[in-house]
């Protein structure tokens, strides 16, 4: 079986153990997919598929403990990341489920469960009302593997840099105009500040201020969705070995955001301007403050959480880059639930 890369969005189901994986990022490496466990076998699960009950484990901390005790091999230290990250080997790979195709076929079954009519339902509308075609949107998440229950959310991918941006622009009026879609209420909102934000101590009137602008999540017929934006590849800058990462330390700063057009985006991007270092366990004289240019994120909550022209105090991982060898700057990485944060002051 020859493998197509799989990215953002895509899950993958392993050969023998069963496991499904949730794709993370753009690039890869050449023999691994950089994905990270989602659902996998248990005999006290909640989900059931092909006889077998399956179990989702949500927290990163939990799914890295789980595949160290059980699936090791699932477990990779990348040189060029400069961290141990979740992976499948290619020659592993049983099955790639991606979210065109899951929606394509959902257009050609007569027959829908009604977790699946609700999620082709926000595809169609958005489709008609945002003036997309139907093969830039796709439905990921555990519907797409098989795995959902009754209360699960819309997750959705929009694919195309141009095609992104123009959609998300529509959003406003897409929200006013269905009463099928619509914003968070404020009860809703602190439900979300529970689940987004839990342990974090951030406190709920800063967790306002993005998140009740963010226009990429809402509800749709009482339940939670969530787009997720896809650049298109000619935009995907170099490939995975073109990157050097290395790990600098943690470091809160305050910033001003100059650029955040890419802020919609998995992964999302800020460019920022340092204005002050607030703390740091990084060895002094190591990093120069005007070195460090870059926000960036993996994880959904991260996304459209600041704008050009605002400052925030961000906290996170910070990195030293290297791409081709040839450009060298910092920047700060967010990817602990708990610990980093993106605040607007």
């Amino acid at each position: 079986m020859r493998i197509v890369d799989p990215t953002e969005g895509d899950y993958i189901e392993t050969k023998k153990e069963n496991l499904f994986f949730d794709v993370k990022g753009l690039l890869h490496p050449n023999d691994y997919i950089i994905c990270f466990l989602r659902f996998f076998p248990h005999p006290n699960g909640e989900r059931k598929k092909n006889g077998i009950v399956f179990k989702k484990i949500y927290k990163l901390n939990e799914r890295y403990d789980l595949l160290r005790k059980n699936y090791p091999k699932y477990l990779f230290f990348s040189e060029e990341l400069d961290l141990e990250v979740q992976g499948v080997k290619k020659d592993e790979i049983k099955k790639i489920y991606t979210p065109r195709c899951f929606f394509e076929d959902l257009l050609k079954t007569p027959q829908l469960s009604s977790s699946e009519k609700r999620s082709k339902s926000l595809c169609e509308l958005f489709i008609t009302e945002g003036n997309l075609s139907e093969n830039s949107i796709g439905i990921t998440g555990s519907i797409m593997v098989g795995l959902n229950t009754e209360d699960s959310d819309i997750d959705l991918v929009i694919y195309g840099t141009e095609t992104s941006i123009k959609f998300q622009k529509k959003l406003k009026k897409i929200f006013k105009k269905s009463d099928d879609c619509r914003k968070y209420t404020m009860d809703e909102y602190r439900t979300h500040y529970d689940w987004r934000a839990s342990g974090s101590n951030i406190p709920f009137e800063d967790f306002l201020k993005s998140e009740e602008r963010k226009q990429h999540q809402g509800k749709f017929l009482g339940h939670d969705f969530f787009i997720r934006y896809i650049k298109s590849p000619k935009d995907w800058k170099g490939n995975f070995y073109d990157y050097q990462y290395k790990n600098v330390g943690r470091i809160k700063l305050k910033v001003d955001i100059i650029d955040s057009k890419d802020s919609i985006f998995t992964p999302c991007s800020y460019k920022i301007n340092p204005i002050k270092i607030l703390k740091s366990d990084i060895k002094p004289n190591t990093v120069n403050i005007k070195d460090i240019n870059e926000i960036n994120s993996f994880r959904g909550r991260f996304c459209e959480q600041a704008r050009k022209g605002e400052k925030v105090f961000v906290e996170g991982k910070l990195e030293k880059v290297n791409f081709k060898n040839e450009l060298e700057y910092f920047r700060i990485l967010l990817s602990d639930p708990i610990n980093d944060k993106m605040i607007i002051i």
